[in-house]
Protein backbone atom coordinates (compact mmCIF):
# COMPACT_ATOMS: atom_id res chain seq x y z
CA UNK A 1 0.00 0.00 0.00
CA UNK A 2 1.12 3.05 -1.18
CA UNK A 3 1.82 5.47 2.24
CA UNK A 4 0.38 9.00 2.07
CA UNK A 5 2.98 11.62 3.36
CA UNK A 6 1.60 13.99 6.12
CA UNK A 7 3.24 17.41 6.75
CA UNK A 8 1.77 20.10 9.12
CA UNK A 9 1.62 23.16 6.70
CA UNK A 10 0.49 26.85 6.94
CA UNK A 11 -3.21 27.41 7.97
CA UNK A 12 -5.44 27.80 5.54
CA UNK A 13 -8.65 30.13 5.98
CA UNK A 14 -11.71 28.53 7.17
CA UNK A 15 -15.07 29.41 8.87
CA UNK A 16 -16.32 28.04 11.90
CA UNK A 17 -18.62 25.35 12.28
CA UNK A 18 -19.36 23.94 15.27
CA UNK A 19 -18.37 19.99 16.09
CA UNK A 20 -21.45 19.13 18.02
CA UNK A 21 -21.21 15.33 19.83
CA UNK A 22 -22.04 12.71 18.29
CA UNK A 23 -21.92 9.16 19.89
CA UNK A 24 -23.69 5.77 19.57
CA UNK A 25 -25.03 4.12 22.58
CA UNK A 26 -26.36 0.45 23.41
CA UNK A 27 -29.04 -0.31 20.43
CA UNK A 28 -32.57 -1.67 21.16
CA UNK A 29 -31.22 -4.93 21.55
CA UNK A 30 -28.53 -4.68 23.67
CA UNK A 31 -25.49 -4.41 21.51
CA UNK A 32 -22.66 -1.88 21.83
CA UNK A 33 -20.50 -2.61 18.82
CA UNK A 34 -21.64 -3.02 15.01
CA UNK A 35 -21.64 -6.71 13.51
CA UNK A 36 -18.78 -8.16 12.12
CA UNK A 37 -18.40 -11.30 10.16
CA UNK A 38 -19.53 -12.65 6.62
CA UNK A 39 -22.37 -12.99 4.66
CA UNK A 40 -23.31 -15.17 1.07
CA UNK A 41 -25.00 -12.78 -1.30
CA UNK A 42 -21.46 -11.28 -2.98
CA UNK A 43 -20.41 -14.86 -4.01
CA UNK A 44 -24.00 -15.82 -4.50
CA UNK A 45 -25.09 -12.72 -6.47
CA UNK A 46 -21.61 -12.84 -8.77
CA UNK A 47 -21.17 -16.75 -9.21
CA UNK A 48 -18.32 -15.74 -11.35
CA UNK A 49 -15.92 -14.99 -8.21
CA UNK A 50 -16.41 -18.54 -7.05
CA UNK A 51 -17.28 -21.24 -9.14
CA UNK A 52 -16.81 -23.90 -6.93
CA UNK A 53 -18.96 -22.38 -4.19
CA UNK A 54 -22.43 -23.89 -4.12
CA UNK A 55 -25.11 -22.33 -2.01
CA UNK A 56 -25.14 -25.36 0.94
CA UNK A 57 -23.96 -25.75 3.73
CA UNK A 58 -20.58 -27.34 3.30
CA UNK A 59 -19.87 -24.33 1.47
CA UNK A 60 -21.06 -22.03 3.98
CA UNK A 61 -19.26 -24.01 6.56
CA UNK A 62 -15.88 -24.08 4.45
CA UNK A 63 -16.37 -20.17 3.86
CA UNK A 64 -16.88 -19.20 7.62
CA UNK A 65 -14.33 -21.95 9.35
CA UNK A 66 -11.84 -19.38 7.76
CA UNK A 67 -13.14 -16.76 10.64
CA UNK A 68 -11.59 -18.86 12.63
CA UNK A 69 -8.59 -20.14 10.93
CA UNK A 70 -7.67 -16.78 10.25
CA UNK A 71 -7.54 -15.40 13.26
CA UNK A 72 -10.27 -12.79 12.38
CA UNK A 73 -12.86 -14.69 15.06
CA UNK A 74 -10.41 -12.31 17.25
CA UNK A 75 -11.23 -9.30 16.14
CA UNK A 76 -15.21 -9.42 16.51
CA UNK A 77 -15.65 -11.66 13.10
CA UNK A 78 -18.62 -13.81 14.59
CA UNK A 79 -21.78 -13.85 12.38
CA UNK A 80 -21.86 -16.58 9.21
CA UNK A 81 -25.10 -15.40 7.49
CA UNK A 82 -27.24 -16.89 4.65
CA UNK A 83 -28.76 -14.74 2.61
CA UNK A 84 -31.55 -15.56 0.26
CA UNK A 85 -31.96 -18.89 -0.64
CA UNK A 86 -31.91 -20.44 2.65
CA UNK A 87 -35.66 -21.05 3.37
CA UNK A 88 -38.10 -22.90 1.53
CA UNK A 89 -39.92 -19.94 -1.20
CA UNK A 90 -42.87 -20.87 -1.40
CA UNK A 91 -44.39 -22.03 1.47
CA UNK A 92 -44.11 -23.02 5.24
CA UNK A 93 -44.90 -25.34 8.06
CA UNK A 94 -48.03 -26.26 9.22
CA UNK A 95 -48.46 -22.84 10.57
CA UNK A 96 -47.38 -21.08 7.72
CA UNK A 97 -43.30 -20.56 10.20
CA UNK A 98 -40.72 -19.94 7.81
CA UNK A 99 -38.29 -23.53 7.36
CA UNK A 100 -34.58 -24.21 6.14
CA UNK A 101 -35.38 -26.27 3.00
CA UNK A 102 -33.24 -29.59 4.19
CA UNK A 103 -31.88 -30.21 0.79
CA UNK A 104 -29.23 -27.25 1.43
CA UNK A 105 -29.17 -26.94 5.17
CA UNK A 106 -30.11 -28.28 8.50
CA UNK A 107 -30.20 -25.64 10.86
CA UNK A 108 -29.42 -26.93 14.07
CA UNK A 109 -26.29 -28.87 13.23
CA UNK A 110 -25.12 -25.63 11.16
CA UNK A 111 -25.67 -23.89 14.58
CA UNK A 112 -24.23 -26.13 16.14
CA UNK A 113 -21.41 -26.37 13.95
CA UNK A 114 -20.71 -22.34 14.05
CA UNK A 115 -21.59 -22.10 17.70
CA UNK A 116 -18.58 -24.52 18.87
CA UNK A 117 -16.04 -22.67 17.12
CA UNK A 118 -17.51 -19.58 18.83
CA UNK A 119 -19.38 -18.20 15.22
CA UNK A 120 -23.15 -17.42 15.27
CA UNK A 121 -25.90 -18.13 13.01
CA UNK A 122 -27.63 -15.23 10.58
CA UNK A 123 -30.49 -16.04 8.60
CA UNK A 124 -32.48 -13.52 5.65
CA UNK A 125 -36.10 -13.55 5.57
CA UNK A 126 -38.86 -10.49 4.10
CA UNK A 127 -41.98 -9.35 5.39
CA UNK A 128 -45.53 -10.89 5.04
CA UNK A 129 -46.53 -14.25 4.91
CA UNK A 130 -46.60 -16.88 2.83
CA UNK A 131 -49.78 -16.64 0.03
CA UNK A 132 -49.70 -20.75 -0.09
CA UNK A 133 -50.23 -20.31 3.44
CA UNK A 134 -53.11 -18.34 3.92
CA UNK A 135 -55.36 -21.32 4.78
CA UNK A 136 -53.28 -22.08 7.75
CA UNK A 137 -53.43 -21.17 11.32
CA UNK A 138 -50.96 -19.00 13.06
CA UNK A 139 -49.37 -21.04 15.91
CA UNK A 140 -51.60 -20.86 19.31
CA UNK A 141 -53.99 -19.21 17.62
CA UNK A 142 -57.30 -19.91 15.88
CA UNK A 143 -55.84 -17.77 13.18
CA UNK A 144 -55.27 -18.12 10.12
CA UNK A 145 -52.67 -16.28 7.96
CA UNK A 146 -55.07 -15.13 5.29
CA UNK A 147 -57.56 -13.18 7.83
CA UNK A 148 -55.16 -11.08 8.35
CA UNK A 149 -52.60 -10.71 5.71
CA UNK A 150 -53.91 -10.12 2.14
CA UNK A 151 -52.61 -9.00 -0.96
CA UNK A 152 -49.33 -10.04 -2.82
CA UNK A 153 -46.02 -7.93 -2.54
CA UNK A 154 -44.52 -9.34 -5.55
CA UNK A 155 -42.32 -11.82 -3.07
CA UNK A 156 -44.83 -14.47 -2.99
CA UNK A 157 -46.53 -13.37 0.29
CA UNK A 158 -49.00 -11.33 1.13
CA UNK A 159 -49.02 -8.14 3.34
CA UNK A 160 -49.47 -8.08 6.90
CA UNK A 161 -52.42 -6.12 8.26
CA UNK A 162 -50.12 -4.77 11.21
CA UNK A 163 -51.93 -4.49 14.49
CA UNK A 164 -54.96 -6.92 14.21
CA UNK A 165 -54.83 -10.26 16.63
CA UNK A 166 -52.32 -12.70 15.61
CA UNK A 167 -49.81 -10.92 13.64
CA UNK A 168 -47.30 -10.43 16.30
CA UNK A 169 -47.79 -14.03 17.20
CA UNK A 170 -46.71 -15.17 13.79
CA UNK A 171 -43.55 -13.40 13.95
CA UNK A 172 -43.56 -14.78 17.26
CA UNK A 173 -43.71 -18.11 16.22
CA UNK A 174 -41.21 -17.79 13.34
CA UNK A 175 -38.59 -16.21 15.85
CA UNK A 176 -39.00 -18.76 18.50
CA UNK A 177 -38.60 -21.19 15.98
CA UNK A 178 -35.02 -19.21 15.40
CA UNK A 179 -34.21 -19.07 18.49
CA UNK A 180 -34.28 -23.30 18.71
CA UNK A 181 -32.04 -23.30 15.76
CA UNK A 182 -29.98 -21.48 17.49
CA UNK A 183 -30.23 -18.33 15.18
CA UNK A 184 -28.33 -15.18 16.04
CA UNK A 185 -28.34 -12.58 14.10
CA UNK A 186 -31.68 -11.56 11.27
CA UNK A 187 -31.21 -9.49 8.40
CA UNK A 188 -34.37 -8.17 7.68
CA UNK A 189 -34.66 -7.08 3.68
CA UNK A 190 -37.32 -5.24 1.74
CA UNK A 191 -38.19 -2.64 4.11
CA UNK A 192 -39.75 0.46 3.17
CA UNK A 193 -39.64 3.47 3.63
CA UNK A 194 -37.06 3.34 1.34
CA UNK A 195 -36.21 -0.06 -0.69
CA UNK A 196 -36.16 0.46 -3.89
CA UNK A 197 -39.27 -1.74 -5.73
CA UNK A 198 -36.79 -3.60 -7.62
CA UNK A 199 -39.52 -5.56 -9.58
CA UNK A 200 -41.79 -6.12 -6.74
CA UNK A 201 -44.86 -4.31 -5.45
CA UNK A 202 -43.44 -3.74 -1.69
CA UNK A 203 -46.65 -1.39 0.50
CA UNK A 204 -45.31 2.10 0.44
CA UNK A 205 -44.65 1.60 4.37
CA UNK A 206 -43.41 -1.89 6.15
CA UNK A 207 -41.92 0.10 8.85
CA UNK A 208 -43.99 -2.05 11.27
CA UNK A 209 -42.59 -5.59 10.37
CA UNK A 210 -39.37 -4.11 11.99
CA UNK A 211 -41.11 -3.70 15.23
CA UNK A 212 -42.88 -7.07 14.84
CA UNK A 213 -39.71 -8.48 14.35
CA UNK A 214 -38.02 -6.70 17.15
CA UNK A 215 -40.52 -7.52 19.53
CA UNK A 216 -40.56 -10.76 18.59
CA UNK A 217 -36.52 -10.84 19.42
CA UNK A 218 -37.57 -9.88 22.85
CA UNK A 219 -40.43 -12.41 23.39
CA UNK A 220 -37.82 -15.63 22.02
CA UNK A 221 -35.74 -14.60 25.28
CA UNK A 222 -32.71 -14.95 23.15
CA UNK A 223 -30.04 -12.47 22.18
CA UNK A 224 -29.99 -11.53 18.46
CA UNK A 225 -28.89 -8.73 16.00
CA UNK A 226 -32.10 -6.96 13.91
CA UNK A 227 -30.23 -5.81 10.31
CA UNK A 228 -32.60 -3.88 8.37
CA UNK A 229 -32.34 -2.69 4.45
CA UNK A 230 -32.14 -1.36 2.16
CA UNK A 231 -31.14 2.43 1.38
CA UNK A 232 -34.01 3.22 4.06
CA UNK A 233 -35.90 6.53 4.67
CA UNK A 234 -33.71 8.93 6.98
CA UNK A 235 -36.74 11.49 8.01
CA UNK A 236 -36.79 11.63 11.65
CA UNK A 237 -40.45 9.90 12.17
CA UNK A 238 -39.42 6.52 9.92
CA UNK A 239 -35.78 6.82 11.10
CA UNK A 240 -37.76 6.84 14.95
CA UNK A 241 -38.95 3.37 13.85
CA UNK A 242 -35.89 2.00 12.88
CA UNK A 243 -33.46 3.34 16.10
CA UNK A 244 -36.26 2.04 18.55
CA UNK A 245 -36.30 -1.28 17.28
CA UNK A 246 -32.96 -2.54 14.79
CA UNK A 247 -29.23 -2.85 15.58
CA UNK A 248 -28.45 -1.70 12.19
CA UNK A 249 -29.96 -0.46 8.83
CA UNK A 250 -28.43 0.03 5.65
CA UNK A 251 -27.97 3.50 4.27
CA UNK A 252 -27.49 2.41 0.66
CA UNK A 253 -28.58 0.23 -1.73
CA UNK A 254 -26.36 -3.50 -2.76
CA UNK A 255 -22.77 -2.34 -3.86
CA UNK A 256 -22.16 -5.17 -5.44
CA UNK A 257 -22.01 -6.16 -9.30
CA UNK A 258 -24.68 -8.38 -9.36
CA UNK A 259 -24.95 -10.89 -12.15
CA UNK A 260 -24.06 -14.44 -12.18
CA UNK A 261 -21.32 -13.33 -15.40
CA UNK A 262 -20.38 -10.94 -13.10
CA UNK A 263 -16.03 -12.18 -12.20
CA UNK A 264 -15.60 -8.96 -10.00
CA UNK A 265 -17.66 -8.23 -6.84
CA UNK A 266 -17.57 -4.46 -6.79
CA UNK A 267 -16.58 -1.45 -8.55
CA UNK A 268 -15.16 2.21 -7.67
CA UNK A 269 -17.93 4.21 -8.94
CA UNK A 270 -21.02 2.18 -6.63
CA UNK A 271 -18.37 2.57 -3.49
CA UNK A 272 -18.71 6.49 -4.34
CA UNK A 273 -22.20 6.33 -3.83
CA UNK A 274 -22.00 4.01 -0.96
CA UNK A 275 -19.56 6.40 0.60
CA UNK A 276 -22.16 9.41 0.00
CA UNK A 277 -25.00 7.72 0.78
CA UNK A 278 -23.77 7.20 4.24
CA UNK A 279 -22.43 11.17 4.25
CA UNK A 280 -26.12 11.63 3.45
CA UNK A 281 -27.26 10.30 6.29
CA UNK A 282 -24.97 10.97 8.95
CA UNK A 283 -24.91 14.73 8.23
CA UNK A 284 -28.47 14.92 9.37
CA UNK A 285 -27.23 14.31 13.15
CA UNK A 286 -24.38 16.99 13.28
CA UNK A 287 -26.35 20.05 13.98
CA UNK A 288 -26.88 19.42 17.40
CA UNK A 289 -25.20 16.97 20.14
CA UNK A 290 -26.63 13.77 19.19
CA UNK A 291 -26.38 10.24 20.38
CA UNK A 292 -27.66 7.38 18.35
CA UNK A 293 -28.99 3.69 19.03
CA UNK A 294 -28.30 2.44 15.86
CA UNK A 295 -25.50 1.32 13.59
CA UNK A 296 -24.99 2.52 9.75
CA UNK A 297 -24.89 -0.86 7.58
CA UNK A 298 -22.67 0.49 4.27
CA UNK A 299 -23.52 -2.87 2.85
CA UNK A 300 -21.10 -5.89 2.86
CA UNK A 301 -17.37 -5.69 2.78
CA UNK A 302 -15.23 -6.28 -0.76
CA UNK A 303 -11.43 -5.67 0.53
CA UNK A 304 -10.44 -9.45 0.94
CA UNK A 305 -9.64 -10.84 -2.30
CA UNK A 306 -7.27 -9.59 -5.17
CA UNK A 307 -7.99 -6.18 -6.57
CA UNK A 308 -9.26 -7.88 -9.48
CA UNK A 309 -11.89 -9.93 -7.76
CA UNK A 310 -12.65 -7.16 -5.78
CA UNK A 311 -13.41 -5.03 -8.87
CA UNK A 312 -10.91 -2.07 -7.30
CA UNK A 313 -7.55 -1.49 -6.55
CA UNK A 314 -5.69 -2.06 -3.61
CA UNK A 315 -5.83 1.61 -2.20
CA UNK A 316 -8.88 1.78 -2.73
CA UNK A 317 -9.29 -1.51 -0.86
CA UNK A 318 -7.52 0.22 2.20
CA UNK A 319 -9.55 3.57 1.62
CA UNK A 320 -13.05 1.35 1.59
CA UNK A 321 -12.45 -0.43 4.77
CA UNK A 322 -11.14 3.10 6.29
CA UNK A 323 -14.98 4.59 5.73
CA UNK A 324 -16.57 1.60 6.93
CA UNK A 325 -14.41 1.41 10.20
CA UNK A 326 -14.56 5.15 10.83
CA UNK A 327 -18.81 5.01 10.53
CA UNK A 328 -18.76 2.60 12.52
CA UNK A 329 -20.78 0.51 10.46
CA UNK A 330 -21.36 -3.10 10.13
CA UNK A 331 -17.81 -5.05 9.21
CA UNK A 332 -19.80 -8.17 7.06
CA UNK A 333 -17.19 -9.44 4.25
CA UNK A 334 -18.78 -10.89 1.50
CA UNK A 335 -15.81 -12.39 0.16
CA UNK A 336 -14.78 -15.55 -0.67
CA UNK A 337 -13.06 -16.55 2.26
CA UNK A 338 -11.02 -19.45 1.25
CA UNK A 339 -9.01 -16.86 -1.31
CA UNK A 340 -7.61 -14.29 0.43
CA UNK A 341 -4.88 -12.51 -0.42
CA UNK A 342 -1.73 -11.25 1.12
CA UNK A 343 -3.78 -7.15 0.93
CA UNK A 344 -6.68 -8.80 2.06
CA UNK A 345 -5.33 -10.64 5.09
CA UNK A 346 -3.09 -7.48 5.92
CA UNK A 347 -6.64 -5.28 5.82
CA UNK A 348 -8.77 -7.70 7.62
CA UNK A 349 -6.47 -8.71 10.29
CA UNK A 350 -4.92 -5.52 11.68
CA UNK A 351 -5.51 -4.87 15.28
CA UNK A 352 -4.79 -0.92 15.15
CA UNK A 353 -7.73 -0.38 12.46
CA UNK A 354 -9.86 -2.34 14.05
CA UNK A 355 -9.27 -0.56 17.48
CA UNK A 356 -10.66 2.54 15.11
CA UNK A 357 -13.81 0.21 14.59
CA UNK A 358 -14.04 0.01 18.30
CA UNK A 359 -13.56 4.02 19.01
CA UNK A 360 -16.35 4.48 16.12
CA UNK A 361 -18.62 2.38 17.36
CA UNK A 362 -19.24 4.82 20.08
CA UNK A 363 -18.07 7.59 18.01
CA UNK A 364 -19.05 7.57 14.40
CA UNK A 365 -17.36 9.68 11.65
CA UNK A 366 -18.93 12.61 10.05
CA UNK A 367 -17.71 14.78 6.81
CA UNK A 368 -16.06 18.52 7.89
CA UNK A 369 -14.94 20.17 4.29
CA UNK A 370 -11.48 20.88 4.15
CA UNK A 371 -11.93 24.74 3.78
CA UNK A 372 -15.13 25.21 5.45
CA UNK A 373 -15.76 22.39 8.40
CA UNK A 374 -18.90 21.65 6.06
CA UNK A 375 -20.43 18.58 5.26
CA UNK A 376 -20.87 18.70 1.91
CA UNK A 377 -19.73 16.18 -0.67
CA UNK A 378 -16.08 16.48 -1.75
CA UNK A 379 -13.49 14.78 -4.06
CA UNK A 380 -11.21 15.67 -1.33
CA UNK A 381 -12.52 15.51 1.88
CA UNK A 382 -11.98 15.20 5.44
CA UNK A 383 -14.09 13.25 8.10
CA UNK A 384 -13.33 13.25 12.19
CA UNK A 385 -15.01 10.72 14.63
CA UNK A 386 -14.95 11.27 18.63
CA UNK A 387 -13.82 13.20 20.29
CA UNK A 388 -13.90 10.92 23.05
CA UNK A 389 -14.04 11.63 27.33
CA UNK A 390 -10.03 11.98 26.86
CA UNK A 391 -9.96 14.36 24.21
CA UNK A 392 -9.01 11.71 21.07
CA UNK A 393 -10.35 11.72 17.72
CA UNK A 394 -9.47 9.90 14.46
CA UNK A 395 -9.07 11.30 11.41
CA UNK A 396 -9.69 10.30 7.52
CA UNK A 397 -8.65 12.60 4.42
CA UNK A 398 -9.62 10.99 1.39
CA UNK A 399 -9.01 11.95 -2.95
CA UNK A 400 -12.16 9.56 -3.76
CA UNK A 401 -11.15 10.91 -7.72
CA UNK A 402 -13.03 11.96 -10.22
CA UNK A 403 -16.68 11.57 -9.76
CA UNK A 404 -17.75 8.58 -11.91
CA UNK A 405 -21.27 9.14 -11.29
CA UNK A 406 -22.89 8.69 -7.82
CA UNK A 407 -20.16 9.82 -6.04
CA UNK A 408 -22.17 13.61 -5.26
CA UNK A 409 -19.33 15.80 -5.89
CA UNK A 410 -18.89 16.47 -9.62
CA UNK A 411 -14.96 17.27 -9.79
CA UNK A 412 -12.85 15.66 -11.86
CA UNK A 413 -9.57 16.28 -10.02
CA UNK A 414 -6.76 13.85 -11.44
CA UNK A 415 -4.02 12.50 -10.37
CA UNK A 416 -2.24 13.54 -6.98
CA UNK A 417 -3.95 15.91 -4.45
CA UNK A 418 -2.88 17.76 -1.66
CA UNK A 419 -5.58 17.54 1.03
CA UNK A 420 -5.10 19.77 4.19
CA UNK A 421 -7.52 20.12 6.87
CA UNK A 422 -7.27 22.60 9.94
CA UNK A 423 -8.18 22.04 13.03
CA UNK A 424 -10.95 24.61 12.68
CA UNK A 425 -12.09 23.01 9.80
CA UNK A 426 -12.24 20.11 12.40
CA UNK A 427 -13.99 22.09 15.28
CA UNK A 428 -11.20 21.24 17.51
CA UNK A 429 -8.26 22.77 18.87
CA UNK A 430 -4.74 22.07 21.03
CA UNK A 431 -1.27 19.83 19.85
CA UNK A 432 -2.28 16.38 19.07
CA UNK A 433 0.15 13.96 18.47
CA UNK A 434 -0.92 12.02 14.76
CA UNK A 435 -0.46 8.28 14.40
CA UNK A 436 -1.33 6.47 11.25
CA UNK A 437 -3.41 3.45 11.78
CA UNK A 438 -2.24 1.11 9.05
CA UNK A 439 1.62 1.02 10.00
CA UNK A 440 2.14 2.60 12.95
CA UNK A 441 4.11 5.53 12.07
CA UNK A 442 4.29 8.53 14.22
CA UNK A 443 3.51 11.56 12.13
CA UNK A 444 4.57 13.54 14.85
CA UNK A 445 2.96 16.43 16.70
CA UNK A 446 0.88 19.60 15.37
CA UNK A 447 -1.71 22.51 16.73
CA UNK A 448 -2.28 23.07 13.54
CA UNK A 449 -3.33 20.94 10.63
CA UNK A 450 -2.56 17.27 8.89
CA UNK A 451 -2.30 17.16 5.62
CA UNK A 452 -1.58 14.25 3.16
CA UNK A 453 -0.58 13.57 -0.30
CA UNK A 454 -3.58 11.65 -1.98
CA UNK A 455 -3.22 9.65 -5.45
CA UNK A 456 -7.19 8.86 -6.82
CA UNK A 457 -8.77 6.68 -4.62
CA UNK A 458 -6.26 6.73 -2.08
CA UNK A 459 -6.78 7.78 2.05
CA UNK A 460 -4.61 8.72 5.11
CA UNK A 461 -6.42 7.05 8.45
CA UNK A 462 -4.88 8.70 12.10
CA UNK A 463 -5.31 9.00 15.65
CA UNK A 464 -4.79 11.91 17.08
CA UNK A 465 -4.14 12.04 20.74
CA UNK A 466 -3.96 15.14 22.70
CA UNK A 467 -0.39 16.34 23.41
CA UNK A 468 -0.75 17.72 27.56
Amino acid sequence: MYIPRAATLAAAASTSVPLNSLTITKTPNGFTTSARGWNSFGIQANAATDPAFVFNQTSVEQQCDVLVSAGLIGLGYSYCSLDSGWSVGGNGDENGRIIADSSLFNMPDLANHLHDEGLQLGVYVVPGGFLADVNKTILDTDITIGSVCSGDNGLDRCNWNYGEDGVQQWHDSVVALFAEWGVDFIKLDFITPGSPDNGVSLPQNESLAVVNYHNAIINSGRRMRLDISWKLARDPSDFSIWENNADSFRTDQDINNSGADSDSFTAWATVQRAIDNYRQYIVLHTSQDETLTIYPDMDNLYVGNSAPEDGVTDDERFTIMNHWLGAGSNLILGNDLTELDDTGKAILTNSAAHSVADFAAQHPMRPRNPGTGEGDAQQLQAWIGGPDNTGNVVVLLANYGPDEGQGGFTTSLSGVQNVTVTWQDLGISGSFNIQEVWHGQNLGVSSQQLTASLDEGQSLLVVMTPEN
